[in-house]
């Protein structure tokens, strides 16, 4: 099983309900040497960066478990190297959510975590 393609598949699933909730897709797999983020997007004012998760049932844990504090500190850390290479100034408003497709379901936790400073 190509696990790869399996994840672009679930991510541009996301993308598409989160566009059918209003919001704007930027960019699809952000990478950089700082790490990836599977979606940014726009919501009103908010520069939103996603983080998917696939579970094919919650036997294991949720999704949302699966969202530790090392991946939060490194989706943090690509979101501070996106806004620098992208020209966002420090007022921009930023929120971090999470998708979980489990069980066939998709769910959007909206600011599942805050923003986790350098030091």
């Amino acid at each position: 099983m190509n696990y790869r393609k399996q994840g672009n598949d679930f991510e541009k699933l996301a993308a598409d309900f989160l566009k059918s909730k209003g919001m704007t897709i930027l960019k699809l797999n952000f990478y950089c040497k700082m790490g990836e983020v599977d979606i940014i997007a726009k919501d009103k004012e908010y520069l939103v960066f996603v983080e998917v998760k696939y579970r094919k049932s919650s036997a294991k844990g949720s999704g949302f478990e699966a969202v530790g504090f090392n991946k939060m500190r490194k989706i943090c850390r690509v979101a501070d190297y996106y806004m620098y290479s992208n020209h966002y100034g420090g007022a921009t408003s930023v929120r971090f959510d999470v998708v979980v497709i489990e069980e066939g379901h998709l769910k959007h936790l909206k600011n599942a975590f805050e923003y986790i400073p350098v030091c």
